[in-house]
């Protein structure tokens, strides 16, 4: 005959302390048993319990079913938050003068074929996909390019079959600007680029200067301001959380079988605060490898700001300097 429940809390809660994980001096532990199993080990102690009653005193302890939270940073540089305090103090001033100002960054390579795709959704039938990720059973890898405007909730992105590299990046931001379709601003002498400190867009890549020189200060005759998230703090560039997150939402699950699917994936992606984004095959080839010779980085117009000079400074155009 099984015993009554009220004492089943704190009996529970001592079955659960024997098989917790984690430090034992530390606030967070956790439960390496499943429900059914600790339904098990209850009615070895002569305690009949559903798990779902199981699961809501787990819950009255304080117990969740959770999965990891990215959060910890293993190594902090000492200029971080000077870094986040200047980034928002120009990007405020900027906004307010009228000028464009975007945030970029590469979002992880896609494959294209019959490959499942993470996530879930509502549907009658699962789809059917390949067993194995291999690249050489699809039709491509895609490599996907993205810019955010801040001041209009625009996003463009810009799908490479080729390599990305400092000068895919340039290049993506450069089709960007010269698109007659983008909005205007009301100061277009100088640009304003957020980016990650690592990627094709690292702030210690002489090339990625480099290309930004050619393809967008002297192509444009414009000033280009860049400043760099500093490294681990990614998720803190407005385009992962306002862009890349909703295109990660809006494919969940679905098969990206041919260039054209992806492409109306993300043009179909929006939000409720009217996010409209657009997109853009790249089919060139931008070759791996490159350097930058000493007198190329010489020639470059790069003026570095005072606070946090690497990883802020402005490309100024060349033609327009005196000679």
């Amino acid at each position: 005959m099984s015993k009554k429940t009220p004492e089943l809390a704190p009996v529970l809660e001592a079955i659960v302390a024997d098989d917790l994980a984690g430090l034992p001096t530390g606030p967070e532990q956790w439960v390496r048993k499943s429900l059914s199993n600790l339904a098990q080990a209850l009615a070895k102690r002569s305690y009949v319990v559903s798990p779902t009653t199981i699961k809501r005193l787990l819950k009255k302890l304080d117990y969740g079913l959770l999965s990891n939270r990215k959060s910890l940073c293993k190594t902090k540089h000492a200029d971080q938050d000077r870094q986040f305090r200047y980034i928002k103090r120009v990007k405020r001033h900027l906004l307010e003068a009228g000028f464009p100002v975007i945030s970029v960054d590469a979002k992880d390579k896609v494959l294209i074929g019959d490959f499942a795709n993470r996530g879930q959704s509502w549907r009658q039938a699962a789809e059917a996909v390949l067993l194995h990720d291999f690249p050489t059973d699809g039709i491509g890898v895609a490599k996907p390019y993205g810019i955010y405007d801040l001041r209009h909730n625009q996003g463009y992105v810009y799908l490479g079959t080729a390599a990305d590299t400092p000068e895919f990046a340039a290049y993506c931001i450069a089709q960007w600007w010269a698109n007659p379709a983008r909005p205007r601003f009301a100061r277009e002498e100088l640009l304003l680029i957020f980016c990650d400190a690592g990627g094709s867009n690292h702030c210690r890549f002489w090339l990625w200067k480099h290309e930004v020189q050619q393809q967008l200060a002297n192509q444009f005759g414009i000033h280009v301001m860049v400043c760099h998230y500093p490294t681990g703090t990614s998720r803190y560039n407005p385009i992962e959380y306002r862009l890349f997150s909703q295109l990660s939402m809006n494919w969940a699950s679905k098969p990206l079988r041919s260039w054209q699917t992806l492409l109306n994936f993300i043009r179909g992606t929006t939000n409720k605060t009217g996010l409209t984004v657009q997109a853009f095959l790249v089919d060139r080839l931008f070759a791996k490898g490159r350097s930058v010779s000493l007198q190329q980085r010489q020639d470059l117009q790069l003026t570095r700001r005072p606070i946090c000079p690497n990883w802020n400074y402005i490309i100024t155009p060349q033609q327009l300097i005196p000679t």
